[in-house]
């Protein structure tokens, strides 16, 4: 499997995706969207030094299915979850540094975070109820 999982290619394994005590970083993007684009080389990077960490692409347009109405206020997004409890969701500068460094720090959160938006919060339990042939 690739450093980082496209979302809607890799469904009938995502229902493990959220289980255990590992990380689980989610990159909400979207095609059009060129920073996106460039990020993608950069959490590459990130998830080949992280092999433990499962990291998911998720194109809120085309996997529009699976994130459903989220509100993205601006591009990267990241959602981390320790199994399916949420530890962060906001926007990121799209720099190795930055994301590497959020990353680490979400490693050592003790406590999820419910202030995000619904399907947010639910996306590890979509992810499993759709898991199957897309």
């Amino acid at each position: 499997m690739p450093p980082i999982a496209n979302a809607a290619d890799h469904r009938p394994a995502a229902e493990g995706w959220f289980e255990g005590n590992s990380l689980v970083v989610v990159c909400l993007c979207a095609a059009w969207c060129d920073t996106c684009g460039e990020f993608r080389t950069t959490l590459e990077a990130i998830a080949e030094a992280r092999p433990a960490l499962r990291f998911v692409w998720l194109d809120i347009e085309d996997d529009s299915e699976l994130c459903g109405d989220v509100e993205i206020e601006n591009f990267p997004t990241l959602a981390i979850y320790r199994g399916r409890t949420l530890l962060h969701f906001g926007v990121s500068l799209p720099t190795r540094e930055v994301v590497a460094r959020l990353i680490d720090a979400m490693e050592e959160r003790p406590a999820g975070v419910s202030d995000a938006p619904r399907q947010v919060l639910d996306l590890p339990a979509v992810l499993g109820r759709t898991a199957g042939p897309p």
